[in-house]
């Protein structure tokens, strides 16, 4: 019958005369007859023992030798940080700007522009910025960490959805619903009465930073509607009424009351039940 050991202490000690024994803490020797032994003491007896090499260990001069079976307790301790060393420095004085400039700090504006203006019954939501040079109309809605930059145009009942960010010179008509993850890039136009879906992404380069070239950005005409995950290349013209469906590649421009779907988009003829203009 073959028994396997299940811990360290089932397993008998090799090649030793005596073990130590510890019992309610107290310490003891017993002495193991030549009996005792067991098949691999008597199997490795037989075999010359290698030789003993003498190894130096270099040794602190504040090292102390530890006791004999002395318990030792592990704790993980956290390294301890002076705390003169994390005092913030008070020498130097704070700064602060006037309430009624609207600088905040690391923002630095040139010197003709000036604060967004932004009409009535607004809602803006938290970690939004808007540059200077931004001019919004009424009934403005966004989401959170919007981020739009100077000189764009925004019209009237306008919603912009959260994490959506609005390159600069910009113009947004009225009537237009942005939802999240937008991206718009510099020189777009969005006509009144559209509907941009989550996470589309415009581009405004058509040979990034290879040769010069005239950022022209996308231009949205009136009603039309744009699913999410789409993407649509430079200076591509989405006509009047038109549809672009989910996750559409858009490289050529579509024409008015048209449908733009795949990957490359083909276009084809919107049917007639879906030529009505959006609703919010």
């Amino acid at each position: 019958m073959v028994r396997f050991s299940q811990t360290l202490e089932d397993t008998p000690p090799r090649n030793r005369k005596e073990r130590h024994v510890r019992q309610g803490g107290e310490q003891h020797y017993e002495q193991r007859s030549a009996d005792s032994r067991t098949i691999d003491d008597i199997v490795y007896s037989q075999f010359p023992r290698p030789k003993q090499v003498k190894r130096s260990v270099y040794r602190d001069e504040n090292y102390v030798e530890p006791e004999a079976y002395e318990p030792i307790n592990v704790l993980h301790e956290q390294p301890q940080i002076e705390r003169e060393s994390i005092q913030p420095d008070y020498s130097k004085p704070e700064l602060t700007f006037p309430a009624d400039q609207n600088i905040q700090f690391g923002v630095e504006y040139s010197p003709n522009s000036r604060p967004p203006v932004i009409g009535k019954n607004y809602t803006i939501r938290s970690n939004s910025i808007i540059y200077n040079d931004v001019v919004i109309g009424d009934n403005f809605r966004t989401g959170h960490n919007v981020v739009i930059r100077e000189n764009t145009n925004i019209g009237d009942d306008v919603l912009i959805g959260t994490n959506t960010v609005i390159e600069g010179d910009v113009i947004i008509g009225n009537d237009v619903s942005i939802q999240s993850n937008v991206y718009i890039p510099t020189n777009s136009v969005i006509e009144d009465n559209v509907f941009i879906g989550p996470c589309a992404c415009f581009t405004n380069d058509k040979y990034p930073v290879r040769i010069n070239y005239e950022l022209q950005g996308p231009k949205v005409r009136r009603g039309a509607s744009i699913g999410g995950n789409t993407t649509f290349l430079s200076n591509v013209e989405v006509g009047e009424g038109s549809i672009v469906a989910a996750g559409a590649i858009v490289i050529h421009s579509v024409p008015p009351f048209y449908l733009a779907i795949g990957t490359p988009a083909r276009i084809k003829p919107l049917p007639d039940h879906l030529k009505v203009p959006n609703r919010f």
